[in-house]
């Protein structure tokens, strides 16, 4: 089923995402993550997809094994990087002929190593281009990534907003953002991309700190920003890995429960592979139902 076919059914959508695993070991501990976390009828999953080539197949083969075996609608992560445009469509035509209805269409970070995002030889040089592709030649339902607190590479929220905007005319059916911690940063965006005429779905990404250490190192890359509040707690925890991960689950669960409040369409969860924080924050939820506020 095609995710934009989900919302307005009455519960905001729930969402994991988890990256593919290097061995067929590791590829059976995440199905059993996944299955962990099948219970709370996510409405997808996502899996993402590895820069030049790495882990392109295995993601493929997992989001059909996703669909297929455990009934959960996958949506497979599809970059632009290291591929020409008619290795990308080889790519597709695998998605669309394993019976997969959801890809989310990003431009890609750089290769490891390399600094700047260097268009491959034939191939794509934007999130958008890849979004007019999948368009104009795929009966796929689009994902696309928006930035509340700017992309790196970005001059600043207005152009920000401008690329988002580029993005949905090219085909974007809905949007999932990057990470934050404030919601006021949602909040502010999804006002402005409003106003300049984005009208699609527009879900947060929300990830549970487990560790301070590496989730200072990850925002710093990704040009996030984590409250003074937040980090203060966390530091305080630091020398006990529990305390940092309940610290993370409650944070997340306020997060969480005030965005539904105000009518986010759902949550996309990027969980790192790992599943107890995530079921934590999604069971407390269901209980509460806080998008109910809304309608009262």
């Amino acid at each position: 089923m095609r995710i934009d076919q989900l919302f307005g059914g009455g519960r905001p959508l729930f969402s994991f995402e988890f990256f593919p695993p290097k061995t067929d070991a590791g590829v059976e501990r995440l199905f059993a993550t996944i299955a962990a976390l099948r219970d709370l009828d996510p409405s997808f999953v996502s899996v993402t997809y590895g820069a030049g080539g790495g882990t392109r197949t295995r993601t493929v083969d997992l989001v059909a094994r996703i669909k297929h075996d455990l009934a959960i609608e996958p949506m497979a992560h599809f970059t632009c990087v290291g591929a020409s445009r008619s290795e990308l469509r080889a790519v597709l035509d695998t998605i669309r002929d394993a019976g997969v209805d959801n890809v989310l269409a990003l431009r890609g970070d750089p290769p490891a190593g390399e600094t700047a995002f260097t268009p491959p030889r034939e191939g794509l040089a934007h999130g958008a281009e890849l979004a007019a592709m999948i368009k104009d030649g795929y009966d796929l339902c689009i994902g696309g990534a928006c930035y509340p607190e700017g992309h790196p590479e970005s001059t600043g929220m207005d152009a920000e907003l401008r690329h988002t905007g580029v993005k949905v005319a090219a085909g974007v059916d809905f949007l999932i953002t990057q990470l934050f911690f404030d919601n006021r940063h949602y909040f502010d965006f999804v006002r402005r991309a409003r106003a300049i005429g984005i009208d699609v779905p527009i879900i947060p990404g929300i990830m549970p700190v487990t560790n301070v250490e590496q989730i200072t190192r990850f925002t710093s890359r990704i040009g996030a920003t984590i409250p003074d509040a937040l980090l203060r707690a966390l530091n305080d925890r630091s020398d006990d890995a529990e305390a940092v991960v309940q610290m993370g689950v409650a944070w997340s669960t306020l997060q969480c429960a005030e965005l539904l409040a105000a009518g986010a369409p759902g949550i996309h969860f990027y969980t790192l592979n790992r599943s107890p924080s995530t079921r934590a924050i999604v069971s407390a939820l269901l209980v509460a139902e806080p998008w109910r506020r809304r309608a009262d």
